[in-house]
C-alpha cells in the first residue's frame, strides 16, 4: 500500500508539472479519444504509444490519469501537452504516453474534470455536466 501511494503522488507530481515543453520527443503511435468514448488500442510489446484527448485549460479542461494501469502490461512514461497555436486562449492535446510491456489486456480511464480546481471535484452542476472520461481498453499482443 505504501509503494502505490508513493508511485500516485510521484503521479500526480509529473503531471501537475508538464504544463511547459514536452519532457519526450517520441510519443509513439498517437491514439485519440474523448470525453465519453471508449476506444479499443491495440499495441505489441516493446511497442511506444501515446492516448491523446484535445484540452483547452483556458476554458478549464484538466485532464489526467487518476490511476495507473496494470504495470505489467502498460507502463506510464509521461503526460505531455501541446499548444494548437500562440494565442492565449487556443486549444491543444494533451499525450499521455505509455510503453506496451507484457501480453495482455488492461483499460486506461482519462478523467477531463472541468473547472474543479486543485481537488478534483465538480464545484457544481456544469461542472459535473461538462466532466468526464475517455476510456481506452488496451491490448497488448506479442513483440514481433
Amino acid at each position: 500500500m505504501m509503494r502505490r501511494t508513493a508511485v500516485v503522488a510521484l503521479l500526480a507530481l509529473l503531471l501537475s508539472g508538464c504544463s511547459g515543453g514536452a519532457a519526450v520527443s517520441d510519443f509513439g503511435t498517437v491514439i485519440k479519444g474523448a470525453k465519453g468514448t471508449t476506444v479499443q488500442v491495440q499495441v505489441r510489446a516493446g511497442q511506444r504509444f501515446s492516448l491523446a484527448v484535445a484540452e483547452n485549460p483556458s476554458v478549464g479542461d484538466a485532464w489526467d490519469l487518476p490511476a495507473l494501469p496494470d504495470t505489467k502490461i502498460a507502463s506510464f512514461i509521461s503526460a505531455e501537452r501541446e499548444a494548437h497555436g500562440d494565442a492565449p486562449g487556443t486549444g491543444g492535446t494533451a499525450y499521455f504516453v505509455f510503453h506496451a510491456k507484457l501480453p495482455g489486456s488492461t483499460e486506461i480511464r482519462l478523467r477531463d474534470c472541468w473547472r474543479c480546481g486543485p481537488d478534483k471535484v465538480p464545484p457544481d452542476e456544469e461542472s459535473r455536466r461538462q466532466s468526464g472520461e475517455a476510456i481506452f481498453a488496451i491490448t497488448v499482443g506479442p513483440a514481433r
